[in-house]
């Protein structure tokens, strides 16, 4: 185990909530916007670009510090656990020959 893991994981977290806060803003700001804010006005354009740009931040940090999914994905696959079974050999298969 790397110890810099803790550390990305608990960034990649935070990250994650953000985002998630951030959406659940914009969709409160859509659905606040007048009927004639569609894709396209100015004033619809304006929050989303708004939007937008508080997420960069977060969607950095994943930029940043995403590879360490794999890493620590990589790395419980080498390793034993003691709560899963050990897998048991296949039984040997005997096939029939041609003739």
């Amino acid at each position: 185990m790397q110890g810099r893991w803790i550390y990305q994981l608990s960034v990649l977290r935070d990250a994650l909530n953000r985002l998630n806060e951030l959406h659940d803003e914009w969709q409160a700001t859509r659905d606040t916007l007048p009927i004639a804010a569609q894709p396209g006005t100015p004033v619809y354009e304006d929050a989303l670009a708004e939007y937008h740009a508080e997420s960069w931040s977060c969607l950095d940090d994943w930029s940043t510090h995403g590879r360490v999914i794999s890493e620590v994905n990589t790395a419980a696959r080498g390793i034993r656990s003691p709560l899963a079974p050990t897998p048991s050999p296949a039984p040997a298969r005997h096939t029939a020959a041609r003739k």
